[in-house]
Parts: C-alpha cells; structure tokens; sequence
C-alpha cells in the first residue's frame, strides 16, 4: 500500500515538467503527508495539463456519504478496470501525484519501522492515481483522489509486498492524457518500477 510520502519539490518544477504556465494553489512542502490532505496532483484537460487539489481518499460520485473515502486512499492495479469505487475513474479520470519519497512500514522485534524509498538520482517521480468529483446534499463539490498499488520490486519486497505505481518520464503524459479507450495499454503503465533506479532513503519526521 501507500500510506504516507513526501514531497518537498517546489510546484513551480512541477508545472514546468508539463507546461503548464501557473500553479494555482499554495502547498506547503512535506516530509510526511498522510490521507485525508489535499494533496497536489497534474491532470489532462483539453489537449494540455493542469495542476489541481485533490483530498486524498477517494469518494466516488455514487457514494453517500464522504467517509468513504478513508478507506479508498489506495486501488490495487490488477482490479481498478473492473471495481465499482475505480472503473469509471480509471477510463476518464487519472491523474500523476508528485513525490520525493514514500513510506512503507515493516515489523522488527515487535515494533513497526519506517522505510522511506525514492529515486537514486534524487529527482522528484510521479505516483499514478485516479480522482473523483462528489457532490454532497447541500451541493457542496469534492474532489478527492487514490493512489494507485502494484506488485513491490526487489528493493520494496522485503519490507512490503506492495509499492505505489511510479510512471516513468517516458511515460509521463500517457497515463493522463491517455485515450480512455486503450485500457489495455493503460494498464500495461502499471507494473513496478525498477529497483535499480531507486534507493532507500533516510527518514526525517
């Protein structure tokens, strides 16, 4: 899963990453975001990309009630194309959420201790993720989000057996933008990223 990460990058890089020409929101850099925050995330809309605000912990727009979206803070690969609370997200409304690290905890001698994991070069890399629109009874609008898991690499598996999908810069402006008809190269994105690319990092919260 992914539960918690970090992102110190200024937005302003991450605008730059995909054009995009102003940031339209404050965010105060953090070594240990948690769900239930309105984190940043890039979305693809009419031919260009946006920088938009998303709480994190998806509410589908069927839902009832938000609460739900505490235990939507994550979509597993292999079933987001066919689960209620992530299919019709996965075909109209993905979105990369930027990052410098997470967080996966693993037991030793009874307690839980965090690991932190990123890029070897240092460079922020971006988490595919899917978001929704819900409006509650008194038409109130939110916009919330999950981050999407996949099966842990060799540097990941030995504290957990699942990681957070990172979309390559290759592949940067696919998953986004992406047409919604092409499932099966969509889904083709999300495979583990490659170890040898990553580290662990140290641990500061």
């Amino acid at each position: 899963m992914c539960g918690r990460f970090v992102l110190t990058t200024d937005l302003s890089e991450i605008a730059l990453d995909f054009n995009i020409p102003r940031v339209p929101f404050c965010f105060t850099p953090d070594r240990n975001i948690a769900p239930g925050r309105h984190i940043p995330a890039v979305i693809a809309a009419e031919g260009a990309f946006e920088l938009a605000s998303f709480l994190w912990g998806l509410i589908p727009s069927w839902s009832k009630a938000p609460s739900i979206g505490a235990k939507l803070i994550n979509a597993r690969a292999e079933t987001l194309a066919s689960k209620p609370s992530f299919k019709n997200a996965f075909r109209h409304r993905r979105c990369l959420i930027p990052a410098d690290g997470f967080y996966e905890w693993k037991k030793e001698g009874g307690k839980k201790i965090p690991y932190c994991f990123g890029m070897k070069s240092g460079a922020p890399f971006y988490l595919a993720g899917l978001y929704e629109k819900w409006t509650g009874p008194d038409k109130k609008e939110i916009a919330s989000c999950t981050i999407i898991t996949t099966t842990a690499n060799s540097l990941v598996a030995p504290v957990h057996d699942r990681m957070p999908v990172i979309v390559s810069e290759a592949r940067r402006f696919v998953w986004p933008g992406g047409h919604s008809d092409d499932a099966a190269r969509l889904l083709a994105l999300l495979e583990p990223y490659p170890a040898g690319e990553m580290a662990v990092l140290p641990v500061q919260f």
